[in-house]
């Protein structure tokens, strides 16, 4: 069974990539349900804490190899360390504090979108006007989104907080991805582990200041089990196994299937946390995801 899941296959990279997708929308949904109950910074600290300390276990023979390397270029490291990360993740998890999970997924999906502009911006890599509308007609989709269907909304600019620090986070996302070809060509085992240790230093005084300003944990078997699903599924699982999808199909294919997250979100939401997605939901996912494919092709 084990040597099947080994073998660089299709299928073997759709199952990686599904279950990745799904892992991630379940820490939207998770992130969503704890957020009155770990404070962001908190549970941000404690998830890279943990997973540092899982991938360090298995990567520590890769990270001692690549070490050289690394200490060649540590600036290149720590800056995609901090933002891909650290400050990614934990701007999602502030955000979730004050947006439904159904719409941290919807804006997930202008990550190709933004990538292309980043792209643009960082590398200079070409943008045809074929693009540029893609970019146009999914950033529609998310003022739909913004806006709740409202148009009134859009005049006031009243938005939702979290929906702005979602969309923040996700054009961090987008510059971390742009800024990946400037890596150093360590292992991914290397990569990850040393990036989960960054994400963990930055956010652990972080933690500590939110903690110390009167942010309280409440325990619960619910919340530590909360806590583990995002240290294992959608950091140390997730990662491993979107690596492995794109060294099987490329990154191309395999961003194709980013598309799944609003999908897995919106029904895990339904399921276990009561939420009910509205029309103006799927007027804005179908905006983005048109523009996407338009800034793909």
């Amino acid at each position: 069974m084990l040597s099947r899941l080994a073998a660089p296959t299709t299928t073997n990279a759709a199952l990686f990539l599904t279950l990745t997708m799904l892992f991630w929308a379940g820490n939207f949904t998770i992130g969503r349900w704890i957020s009155g109950t770990v404070p962001p910074f908190t549970l941000t600290a404690i998830r890279w804490t943990g997973a540092a300390l899982i991938v360090l276990a298995l990567a520590w023979r890769h990270v001692t190899r690549d070490w050289p390397t690394i200490r060649a270029k540590p600036g290149v490291v720590i800056l995609l360390g901090v933002i891909g990360s650290g400050s990614f993740n934990a701007l999602q998890y502030l955000a979730l504090g004050y947006t439904t999970a159904t719409n941290a997924g919807i804006i997930n999906s202008t990550s190709p979108a933004m990538i292309v502009l980043a792209s643009y911006l960082i590398s200079r890599e070409p943008v045809t006007p074929r693009r540029l509308a893609g970019i146009a007609v999914s950033f529609a989709g998310v003022l739909v989104v913004l806006a709740k269907g409202d148009p009134r909304l859009l005049a006031s600019l009243d938005f939702n907080r979290g929906d702005i620090i979602f969309l923040v986070a996700m054009a961090l996302w987008a510059v971390y991805t742009a800024l990946l070809a400037r890596r150093p060509a360590i292992g991914g085992l290397s990569f990850v582990a040393v990036s989960f240790v960054i994400a963990a230093l930055i956010n652990t005084p972080i933690a500590a200041a939110e903690l110390a300003l009167g942010a309280r944990v409440v325990p619960s078997v619910g919340a530590y089990a909360a806590v583990a699903y995002t240290a294992i599924f959608p950091s140390v699982l997730a990662y491993l196994m979107f690596n492995r999808g794109v060294e099987i199909i490329g990154p191309a294919r395999a961003g194709a299937f980013m598309h799944l997250v609003p999908l897995f979100t919106a029904t895990l939401a339904i399921a276990f946390i009561g939420e009910i997605p509205a029309a103006y939901h799927a007027v804005g996912l179908v905006l983005i995801l048109s523009g996407v494919w338009l800034a793909a092709k």
